[in-house]
């Protein structure tokens, strides 16, 4: 099944998408993570709702949200052709590093900075380089703790589009102190309108993930062009190794990681930094992926920034 989530006059309400595109909203006003808690709970709605059709909305009329509000946000790196391209940004004669095929790292993104697939994107106070990036999310739904890669797989619910919105040069100036990033990438991360359940996709499996096409745009110009099945690492490793010493619950986003071409930065890396200019007010930057649909953000101007000194005696 395919979920979304639009404004209503009570809030949000979480929706099944049917047949026609038009949204079912299910008997509850419970989101998504909870939904998931409870093994089933969510098809059983969305069934439920598809038979009573008690209330439906045009998709064309609906304020559509992100699927949900994830507790945590874990951002991974697995395609190597993209992180053999985004290297080269600092040395031109680097090579993807051998931890790459150690462990899937990831970093902790901000889960207030979640944007709906159609909402402005102002550009980070202070940023000058401000760059998207096209990947896919799991989300949990399932809570599981040092889980195998077998049983981590059982624990993804479904898939989301995620597009980490990133302000490069602060990201790049702070990870200079050895940690982050942090500000560089707190403002936006746009997630698409649908939650796809793991069960739509299991005919098209391959290797470790799916064959699904990604294509990012600027302004109508296609950047970016690949397939989600060039993970070096499957979904159900990501949810095992975020699972190693802790707990991952229903709602967590794990984010594939930028696929190859699915970035500025990976592009600047290869071509220069005069390939494509940096991300401005009034581009629109469209993200697709098959069977999950779709986000398209407007770039608009965002506050300065404003002073910060450290202490001085």
């Amino acid at each position: 099944m395919k979920f979304a989530r639009h404004m209503t006059a009570n809030g949000p309400r979480v929706a099944v998408h049917d047949d026609a595109g038009d949204l079912v909203d299910l008997a509850t006003d419970r989101q998504l993570p909870q939904l998931l808690a409870e093994d089933g709970l969510l098809v059983d709605m969305g069934g439920a709702a598809l038979r009573r059709r008690a209330v439906v909305t045009a998709e064309a009329d609906a304020r559509l949200l992100a699927p949900l509000d994830p507790p945590t946000v874990r951002d991974f790196s697995t395609f190597p052709e993209h992180t053999a391209g985004i290297v080269k940004l600092s040395d031109s004669n680097a090579v993807v590093p051998h931890e790459f095929w150690e462990i899937p790292t990831f970093y902790f993104s901000n889960p207030y900075a979640i944007t709906g697939p159609y909402d402005d994107v102002p550009v980070p106070p202070g940023c000058v380089q401000f760059d998207f990036e096209l990947e896919v999310a799991a989300v949990v739904g399932r809570a599981g703790r040092d889980l195998s890669v077998d049983e981590a797989e059982d624990h993804i619910a479904g898939y989301v589009i995620l597009n980490d919105f990133s302000a490069r040069d602060i990201q790049f100036h702070e990870m200079r102190l050895r940690l982050g990033p942090a500000k560089g990438k707190d403002t936006a991360t746009a997630l698409g309108a649908l939650f796809v359940t793991a069960d739509e996709l299991a005919d098209r499996r391959r290797g470790s993930s799916f064959d699904l096409r990604m294509r990012v745009s600027v302004n109508g110009e296609l950047l970016g062009d690949d397939s989600l099945h060039n993970m070096a690492w499957s979904f159900g490793a990501l949810a095992a190794y975020a699972s190693r010493g802790t707990w991952i619950r229903p709602g967590d986003l794990l984010g594939s990681g930028t696929c190859q071409g699915g970035c500025l930065a990976e592009l600047w890396g290869r071509y220069g930094l005069g390939f494509h200019s940096p991300l401005q007010p009034g581009d629109e930057v469209r993200t697709e992926v098959e069977l999950l649909g779709e986000t398209r953000n407007r770039i608009v101007a965002g506050p300065k920034a404003r002073d910060i000194r450290p202490w001085q005696a």
